[in-house]
């Protein structure tokens, strides 16, 4: 039988807060400059908007984006015809792939609230063609081991339970609440890269019992450890653990493109102002929702 081997915390970073979008504030931790990118993890916002701000029309191309409610509503519309709402507990996992115009802004002038991360994808997947996983919050999988654990399995696997959420680049997504003094294993795959995001509360974690409260990115080593052990010090612990297969490909990143070489970039840039390549449609597209808070 294989041993378990704890992970233990390599680094800690706080997220700090910036403006994005138009007036949308966020709480950036990778994709900053204390953390550039985490293989193959691209960027983390922790997002806490009021409208009228919001993430008005613009494109996508080369990786996945994960949007996870929290608190509120948001709307989403994109220039192929796709459109809807989520709210608290609802997960949409869209595969920007070859190309995405899309508009995301506040349902109500209420606080929306949640997270989202960017998912690379790699060189053979980067040109696929897009699509979305939408659940709402009573249908994302989900396991409670005993009084006071509260797990939701976005991506991946906890404790026999599976998400049914497909993922391009080999991903686990794992939301964990936990009363005070409760303690949890969380399995991860071996050649997995990853970190805990805290949303809420204390706790230590990992093999040092590193303790950290909210709003921290915490680095998992890269030893081949198959557990993360988690003890709760208060009684509104909330953190996500979000891991996956590293690409190990070259990262070229400019603004909502993310390819593998500058040559690609150009690429993504020419294909979007002509409107070819997975961008028909895109020059003159404006979605019904960008100006829904305008006066």
């Amino acid at each position: 039988m294989t041993a378990r081997v704890a992970r233990s915390i390599t680094k800690s970073v706080l997220s700090r807060e910036q403006m994005d979008g138009v007036g949308a504030r966020v709480y950036r931790s990778i994709g900053s400059v204390q953390l550039r990118n985490l293989d193959p993890f691209l960027m983390l916002d922790e997002f806490d908007v009021q409208a009228p701000a919001g993430f008005p029309d613009h494109p996508h191309r080369g990786f996945e984006t994960v949007t996870y409610m929290l608190e509120g509503e948001f709307l989403h519309e994109d220039f192929k015809g796709h459109k809807g709402k989520i709210g608290p507990g609802d997960l949409q996992w869209m595969s920007a792939a070859r190309g995405i115009v899309h508009s995301e802004i506040p349902a109500s002038n209420s606080r929306a609230h949640g997270l989202q991360l960017w998912v690379n994808l790699s060189s053979k997947d980067k040109l696929a063609e897009p699509n979305y996983q939408e659940y709402p919050a009573d249908k994302v999988a989900h396991v409670s081991p005993e009084d006071g654990i509260n797990i939701k399995i976005i991506a991946g696997e906890s404790h026999g339970v599976k998400s049914p959420v497909m993922t391009r680049t080999p991903t686990m997504f794992i939301d964990i609440k936990l009363a005070k003094g409760k303690t949890v294993e969380q399995t991860i795959p071996e050649e997995y890269a990853g970190f805990i995001y805290t949303i809420a509360g204390t706790a230590t974690f990992g093999k040092d019992r590193h303790q950290s409260d909210a709003h921290h990115t915490l680095v998992l080593s890269n030893d081949k450890g198959t557990v993360i052990p988690v003890e709760s010090l208060s009684d509104d612990c909330h953190f996500v653990i979000i891991a996956g297969k590293p690409i190990n490909e070259p990262i070229v990143q400019h603004g909502p493109f993310v390819m593998n070489t500058e040559q690609e970039i150009y690429q993504a840039f020419h294909d979007y102002d002509r409107g070819i390549n997975g961008f028909e449609g895109a020059p003159g597209w404006t979605s019904s929702i960008r100006d829904k808070w305008s006066k």
